[in-house]
C-alpha cells in the first residue's frame, strides 16, 4: 500500500532524479503558517466530505489564506495523476475509479462553506476515455443544483487523448470560466510538461472560445523555472491569439530536490512589468505576483474580470 505522504512513493517517477539544490526563499515570497478558526472550519468540512483539494495537494503557499476565508480549489477524480510533470506534487500512478458520489459531496461542501464563487480542478485521468469530462460535467450541474448563485470556475486537463466530444461535454454544463493552464514556455514543455502539447492546450483554449464565445478563458504560467522574458511575452500573444481573457503568472516554487530547480526569484517589479504588458496585449483581467496561482483570490477577481467586459462593450 503506497503511503503518498513519502516523496519517493508520491513520485516513484522522480525516485531515480538527481537532487536539485532548493535556493533559500526570498522576504517577499515567505507566508505564515495557518492557524485561524477560519482556516480550521474549512478543514474540517473538507474532510467529513472526504474531498480533496489542490491547495493541500500541490502545497499552495497560500492556503492558510485562503481557508480561512472559506475558500478552497476542490480536486476532483481523486488524488493520482496519470503525468509526472517535473514541476508538480500532486502523487503520479495508477489512480483508482471515479467516485460516483463525489460529484453531489462536492455540491454540498460549496453549500455548506457559502461560497459565491468555487473553483474546481482534477488531476489528469489519461486512463479514462473522456478524460473525465463527464464527471466534471457532472460536478458542475450538482453544484448548480445545491448553489445556483455560485458562480463555476473549473481548472481542466488538457483531454489530449481525448475525442472532441470530452471538451464539448465540458463546456455543454456552462461553467462561468474555463481555465487551462499552459503552465511554462514552449521551450521548456520537453523537460517540465513532457506529457503534454504546447499548441494542443494552447488550441483547447481557443475551442472553448469557438463553442461559446461568452464564455470566459483563463490560462497561467509560472516563472522562475528557466525561461526568458521574451518568451513569456511570446506566451502572452499566443493566448491572446487564442482569445484568452485573464492571465495569472506567478512563482514557481519547487515542491521537492527531485523537482524542477527553481531558475530565480523572479521580482515584484518584474511581476509588475508583466502586468503592464498583459494589458497592454488586450487581456481583460491579470493576476502577476509571486504568490499568484490560478485559484488565488479567484472570486474578487471573478467580479473584476465580468466588470472588465462590461466596460469593453460599453466602449464598444
Amino acid at each position: 500500500m503506497r503511503d503518498l505522504k513519502l516523496p519517493d512513493q508520491r513520485h516513484p517517477e522522480k525516485a531515480h532524479r538527481p537532487d536539485n539544490e532548493q535556493p533559500k526563499k526570498p522576504a517577499w515570497i515567505r507566508v505564515k503558517a495557518p492557524t485561524s478558526e477560519g482556516y480550521k472550519k474549512t478543514r474540517d468540512i473538507l474532510k467529513e466530505k472526504k474531498l480533496v483539494t489542490v491547495c493541500e495537494e500541490a502545497g499552495c503557499p497560500n492556503v492558510g489564506e485562503c481557508w480561512s476565508q472559506g475558500h478552497a480549489t476542490m480536486m476532483i477524480m481523486g488524488e493520482i495523476c496519470t503525468r509526472g510533470c517535473t514541476f508538480c506534487n500532486v502523487a503520479t500512478g495508477k489512480p483508482q475509479a471515479l467516485d460516483a458520489f463525489e460529484p453531489g459531496r462536492v455540491a454540498h461542501a460549496v453549500e455548506q462553506l457559502g461560497l459565491k464563487h468555487v473553483v474546481i480542478t482534477s488531476v489528469d485521468r489519461d486512463d479514462l476515455e473522456d478524460g473525465g469530462a463527464e464527471h466534471f460535467a457532472q460536478t458542475i450541474r450538482a453544484i448548480r443544483h445545491r448553489a445556483p448563485d455560485t458562480t463555476i470556475e473549473i481548472l481542466t486537463p488538457d483531454f489530449l487523448k481525448c475525442p472532441p466530444s470530452a471538451l464539448e461535454t465540458v463546456v455543454e454544463a456552462r461553467p462561468d470560466v474555463f481555465n487551462h493552464n499552459l503552465e511554462t514556455v514552449p521551450g521548456l514543455y520537453p523537460e517540465v510538461r513532457p506529457g503534454a502539447r504546447y499548441f494542443h492546450s494552447l488550441r483547447l483554449l481557443q475551442k472553448v472560445k469557438e463553442m461559446d464565445p461568452g464564455m470566459f478563458t483563463k490560462s497561467g504560467i509560472m516563472v522562475g523555472l528557466g525561461e526568458d522574458r521574451q518568451a513569456v511575452l511570446q506566451v502572452m500573444d499566443d493566448m491572446r491569439a487564442a482569445d484568452v481573457d485573464f492571465l495569472t503568472i506567478g512563482q514557481y516554487l519547487q515542491p521537492t530536490p527531485k523537482h524542477h530547480r527553481v531558475a530565480r526569484f523572479v521580482t515584484p517589479d518584474e511581476f509588475k512589468g508583466y502586468e503592464t504588458a498583459a494589458y497592454g496585449k488586450g487581456f481583460l483581467m491579470v493576476s502577476a505576483t509571486p504568490l499568484t496561482r490560478s485559484s488565488y483570490h479567484a472570486g474578487d477577481d471573478f467580479d473584476r474580470l465580468r466588470a472588465a467586459r462590461f466596460a469593453k462593450l460599453g466602449r464598444a
